[in-house]
């Protein structure tokens, strides 16, 4: 087997973690909008909100502990651990007899997902190192997509408890997989060699990237940068979180991630991904048409972001950002007009409903091109390296918290306004564009000394449009170059 091959392979078995994410956020929307669960449980709001929110909520502090743990355990270790915690939480979710195991199980499957939404990196040849670090994007989607088409298919088949157990029981069989087969792949070179294994890591690396030849001299050269790095980093990295606060460059990127995260979660996508049978049903749509539009979103999703992925490098992400939420932002005031003018006793539910169908597969396309991808992929490229741990740590758990709000609040919104509630997330996607126009500069392709020296330097305005900011960026890049020159006129002085 060629040695990309096996990288990508072993990325994807690695990734396995976010279709086990995607399916459990998507699969929740047939859970509590089946009858059997209906009947069984007489849920209000509130507790359906906790059914849905405890998942994410777990996930917080499995994103908290999931950093320590693959740095202490190894990153195998860890994504086993987290398979086990998984299983535990799917099982008591779907042999569930009262909703208090339905919270627990939700709590705890979250706690495992926090530490199976980490992918091994480190493995794959900058070549194709990018494809490798989208598959968890996309594996996600597929973990939705599938979720979508199951909780259909029991919907319209099943009657009885079945109809909402098989759904959460068929999570169970991915994790057992990966749980099973996780420690017969490959540790982390980077992580062996961090923990003085550097003989293992070499033969890791030769395995990766030369069908075990030790001498090969790309294995050769990234062994000795890795070691590079990692004295570096022992050398400059954060000690603690507080550091992320006092310093001035850090702290703007660290507001920029966490804002960012924040603000993905209210363009209202997490509301219509857990709610989608009591939103549809504002309209007049039935459950089961519900959840196939929703199973339908999910295939338009995945066009999205493999768009995204083949062109974020081309328009940018910046413009694309500030493009994607004003696009929300129509399409939900759409939305709330639709919902407000044709309510289900208006028995206007065919043309209206259709509208609303359209919208939100339109409002998803833009949130699945722009605004989720971009959400993972700003973040993880404007920290430095001295940052990048701590601050990616923390605006992840950002997401997990105000996606648990969503989840939470959404429920007891539709039922006691209706409508109305809709025009938040209206307001948040126009907020956000403003927002991303004033405050996020053009990242795309910028070298890491230019992020740091240029970008984010302590000294950079922190609004972005203007005139002062354009002389300060014009100012930077020139000294950056007049730089470069003499420390390479310094080289040639040197060579002689």
């Amino acid at each position: 087997m060629k040695p990309h091959t096996y990288q990508f392979l072993v990325g994807v078995f690695a990734s396995m973690g976010s279709v086990l994410f995607g399916y459990d956020l998507g699969v929740i929307a047939g859970v509590i909008g089946s009858t059997s669960y209906a009947e069984r449980f007489q849920a209000t709001a509130a507790q359906n909100g906790a059914v849905v929110s405890l998942f994410t909520g777990g996930a917080f502090f499995g994103a908290m502990f999931a950093g320590p743990a693959g740095d202490y355990l190894g990153r195998r270790l860890t994504i086993m651990l987290g398979a086990v915690i998984f299983l535990i939480g799917g099982a008591v979710q779907t042999a569930a007899q009262h909703l208090n195991y339905l919270y627990g199980g939700r709590a705890i499957a979250g706690l495992g997902v926090g530490f199976l939404t980490m992918i091994i990196r480190e493995i794959a040849h900058p070549s194709i190192r990018g494809r490798v670090t989208g598959l968890q994007q996309f594996m996600l989607g597929i973990g939705s997509f599938i979720a979508g088409w199951v909780s259909w298919g029991c919907f319209i088949n099943l009657h009885d408890d079945a109809q909402w157990r098989v759904p959460l029981g068929i999570q169970l069989a991915p994790a057992v997989v990966l749980a099973a087969l996780i420690l017969f792949f490959p540790e982390s070179p980077r992580w062996l060699v961090d923990h003085d294994r550097a003989e293992d890591g070499l033969k890791t690396l030769a395995q990766l990237h030369s069908n075990g030849d030790v001498n090969d001299s790309w294995v050769r050269a990234e062994f000795a940068s890795i070691q590079e790095t990692i004295s570096f980093e022992h050398d400059h990295e954060a000690k603690s979180y507080f550091e992320l606060f006092t310093n001035p460059s850090a702290f703007r990127r660290l507001f920029l991630a966490c804002a960012i995260q924040a603000a993905t979660q209210m363009t209202g996508v997490s509301a219509i991904q857990y709610f989608s049978v009591s939103i549809y049903a504002q309209i007049g749509i039935s459950a089961d048409n519900a959840l196939k539009y929703q199973a339908i979103n999910n295939i338009l999703a995945l066009i999205a972001q493999t768009l995204c992925m083949m062109l974020i490098d081309k328009f940018g992400r910046r413009p694309t950002l500030i493009i994607g939420n004003a696009f929300n932002c129509i399409m939900f005031t759409i939305v709330t007009i639709l919902l407000a003018k044709f309510p289900p006793e208006s028995d206007s539910g065919g043309t209206a409903g259709w509208g609303f169908i359209i919208m939100t597969w339109l409002y998803n396309i833009s949130y699945s091109f722009a605004c989720g991808p971009l959400s993972w992929i700003i973040p993880a490229e404007i920290f430095d390296t001295h940052t990048r741990s701590k601050g990616v740590s923390m605006a992840t758990m950002v997401s997990f918290a105000f996606n648990t709000l969503i989840g939470q609040v959404t429920s007891i919104a539709v039922e006691n306004v209706g409508w109305r509630y809709f025009v938040l997330f209206a307001v948040c996607n126009c907020t956000n564009a403003i927002f991303f126009y004033l405050v996020l500069p053009e990242t795309k392709r910028i070298p890491l000394e230019q992020m740091s020296a240029v970008v984010f330097h302590k000294d950079a305005p922190w609004i972005v449009v203007g005139r002062r900011y354009q002389n300060y960026r014009a100012a930077a890049e020139a000294a950056e170059v007049q730089k470069g020159e003499l420390e390479a006129k310094k080289e040639e002085i040197n060579e002689v």
